[in-house]
């Protein structure tokens, strides 16, 4: 850390280790993040929870747990076991194959009907 500031102060650019950035997941690793997306939002929909509720339950914030169904995130193992808890199932039903998230854009039709 000292080197870094020396650097900066002498006007080079630090020189930054790999292990302060996480590399890139492996496609495989791609896979099993697209399936545990599909995962949890098929299950929260089962259980007729919505997105904000997931949200909720989870402590976590709604856009970064829209971005895990999108099978955008890379999530930490604590973050797999809490979404299997709040869903109720073995954190290993997550991470099993199946279909990826669906993706749509806009809000969901109402189920209410207009009186």
């Amino acid at each position: 850390m000292k080197e870094d500031l020396h650097a900066l102060i002498d006007g080079n650019r630090p020189i930054y280790r790999s292990s302060h950035m996480p590399a890139p997941a492996s496609r495989r690793a791609q896979e099993v993040i697209k399936h545990l997306g599909g995962n949890v939002q098929r299950l929260r929909q089962k259980r007729g929870y919505t997105q904000e509720r997931l949200a909720e339950m989870t402590s976590l914030d709604l856009s970064y747990t829209q971005r895990v169904e999108r099978g955008q995130v890379n999530v930490t193992l604590g973050t797999l076991v809490t979404f299997a808890d709040a869903l109720e199932v073995l954190p290993a039903a997550l991470l099993k194959p199946g279909k990826g998230p669906v993706i749509s854009r806009g809000r969901p039709p109402n189920k209410r009907r207009r009186t």
